[in-house]
């Protein structure tokens, strides 16, 4: 079955949709540039709605420090780091927090595909920031799926990047990707997601 994960959760309706959807996988963005941005506090309120649920708790990063990973992990129990940062940053957090770290990564070329032996866990997959970017990811630009139907990374990995509803089923077709990662493309506006769209997505997904 195709893996979802419903990224940059900031309300209670939101997680609602996505647990009871049947999301594998919620993420929690930890970057205050960001209009999906969440305080450590507020993402522990939320996930505590569904405690025990089967949705894995996912916190995104930007290039990371120790110190701002240990301060979250006091307030939220993530069960998998995703960060923006270097296959040596990604290795240093394994070692120190022991638990999978997922790699950001962006491709528009055979060279931007990671060597196999990197300790990443997994990889989420977009396009490059386009030019001006604010943000090195999440910016709802399409990945060159044709490249991703050729090249994939060696480790499991999730398609992110200008995704919905009604063009996941396509994207899964042509790429072969084992997992989706949603965010922008299930919201009525930046950072406020709909539970419809997310109920929507995760049932075009999975071929509903």
């Amino acid at each position: 079955m195709t893996l979802v994960k419903i990224c940059g959760i900031s309300s209670a309706d939101a997680l609602d949709a996505a647990v009871q959807g049947g999301a594998d996988y919620v993420g929690f963005v930890f970057f205050p540039p960001s209009p999906r941005y969440v305080t450590p506090v507020e993402a522990a309120t939320l996930s505590a709605r569904h405690a025990g649920a089967r949705p894995q708790r996912v916190g995104l990063f930007v290039n990371p420090g120790f110190d701002e990973i240990d301060a979250i992990l006091q307030e939220i129990s993530l069960d998998i780091l995703q960060i923006h940062g270097s296959p040596a940053l990604v290795a240093a957090l394994r070692g120190r927090f022991g638990r999978p770290v997922w790699r950001q990564l962006g491709v528009t070329a055979e060279e931007d595909f990671p060597a196999p032996d990197e300790r990443a866990d997994g990889y989420v997959v977009e396009a490059k920031p386009p030019p001006g970017a604010t943000r090195p990811g999440g910016n709802a630009v399409l990945a060159d799926w044709n490249l991703l139907a050729r090249l994939r990374p060696a480790k499991p990995w999730l398609l992110a990047g200008g995704l919905r509803p009604d063009n996941v089923a396509e994207a899964l077709r042509v790429t072969g990707a084992p997992g989706v990662d949603v965010s922008s493309g299930v919201e009525d506006a930046p950072g406020r997601k709909s539970p419809a769209l997310i109920r929507r997505f995760i049932a075009a997904a999975r071929g509903g």
